[in-house]
């Protein structure tokens, strides 16, 4: 929760669902972020794993809807 506080805190898209928090944004912000994020886990707890991916995409915002609606367009048809 304290990880997801920091994200949703910073002004960033993002989604949080049962497996991940999706983050989206020019890589030095969302990389100042995601160590805020972690640093606030460490103040709370002995151990911090982290998984991450990232989708470089030049030129390309609102990613994370954009790429559901694609599929909601495809399972319409």
């Amino acid at each position: 929760a304290d990880a997801v506080r920091v994200v949703r805190e910073s002004g960033l898209p993002n989604r949080t669902d049962a497996m991940f928090t999706s983050v989206e944004g020019e890589w030095d912000e969302v990389m100042d972020v995601v160590r805020r994020a972690v640093a606030a886990v460490e103040a709370r707890a002995p151990r911090v794993s982290l998984v991450l991916k990232a989708d470089i995409r030049p030129g390309v915002t609102d990613g994370l809807t954009s790429k559901l609606e694609t599929v909601e367009r495809h399972l319409s048809r």
